[in-house]
């Protein structure tokens, strides 16, 4: 529409300027003179066929719009965008072993997703009923957009009721907290605003309401804990490797002590009075070889 005005504007402007020309050359401007300026700027221009363009592209912009936005209000549709948002998060800031997505759980439980964190399973949910969120921001009439308003923050209270139920269960193997996801930052914040003490209490439950950054940075780290934990299991391998060789070694320097104090030894002795013998048997062959032969 900005275009469409622009255009129309310079068209003005086009016109404003040939009447001051035609005054200045006191010529007598008559209707049909304006008549044939218009026309003949109009064709040479192209103006129709541009308007008519920006037209069409303005019904596409308003018909792609009220796609988007009914898909918004629809609730299956607008859960499936949050659950794709949801896995592309996950799929782009860990890798495949830490994380499941709509997998069984325990219990029959089947979250949106799930990672595996140091703490236990930390699920993820991400059905918000946002449709009384967007009659509440539609509505200008004070009245219905506080009603619309205590009934969004209602369902937003349903949802983190059965998420605690759901999810946070650390007798059956889950963390002692699970995250229910907006993905929405608007929404988020406006809770954040309006709700603040609800958001609060349900955080201390286990509960943490999360938006796609807020989640992003808890990913993280989650992420680095798993990493930490695994070097501390890699370090406490080394250290039961060293253990390990370490009596491996006292066993050996035993047998070593055993084997030099007392066979090795007793060898040398031994062999220094074969060699001692041996000496003094070769002397004696020595001495009879000297003997003078008759």
């Amino acid at each position: 529409m900005d275009i469409i005005i622009a255009v129309l504007l310079g068209l003005v402007l086009l016109l404003l300027g040939v009447l001051i020309f035609l005054v200045v050359r006191g010529m007598k401007v008559e209707p049909t003179d304006l008549k044939n300026v218009i026309s003949s700027t109009w064709t040479e221009l192209g103006l129709g066929e541009k308007i008519g363009s920006i037209e069409a592209q303005a019904r596409d912009i308003k018909d792609s719009y009220k796609s988007f936005e009914q898909m918004l209000r629809v609730p299956k549709e607008r859960a499936s965008l949050g659950e794709i948002a949801l896995e592309t998060m996950l799929a782009d800031q860990l890798p495949p072993d830490m994380y499941g997505i709509r997998e069984t759980v325990f219990d029959g439980k089947r979250p949106d997703a799930h990672i595996k964190s140091t703490e236990g399973i930390v699920c993820i949910d991400s059905k918000f009923s946002l449709d009384n969120y967007a009659r509440m921001v539609a509505t200008d009439d004070p009245t219905e957009k506080q009603r619309f308003k205590r009934d969004f923050v209602a369902d937003v209270r349903r949802c983190l009721d059965k998420i605690a139920a759901d999810y946070i269960c650390p007798d059956k193997g889950s963390a002692e907290f699970a995250f229910a996801y907006i993905p929405s930052e608007s929404v988020y914040y406006f809770l954040l605003n309006e709700a603040y003490e609800l958001l609060l209490h349900y955080s201390r439950t286990g509960v943490q309401v999360v938006s796609p950054l807020t989640l992003s940075a808890k990913i993280e780290l989650i992420r680095a804990g798993v990493q930490a934990k695994k070097l501390s299991e890699k370090a406490d391998e080394v250290k039961n490797d060293l253990i390990s060789i370490s009596r491996r070694f006292a066993e050996i320097d035993d047998k070593w002590r055993v084997f030099f104090g007392a066979h090795l030894k007793n060898a040398l002795l031994q062999a220094e009075e074969l060699d001692k013998s041996y000496k003094r048997l070769r002397d004696e062959f020595d001495r009879i070889s000297k003997i003078p032969q008759k």
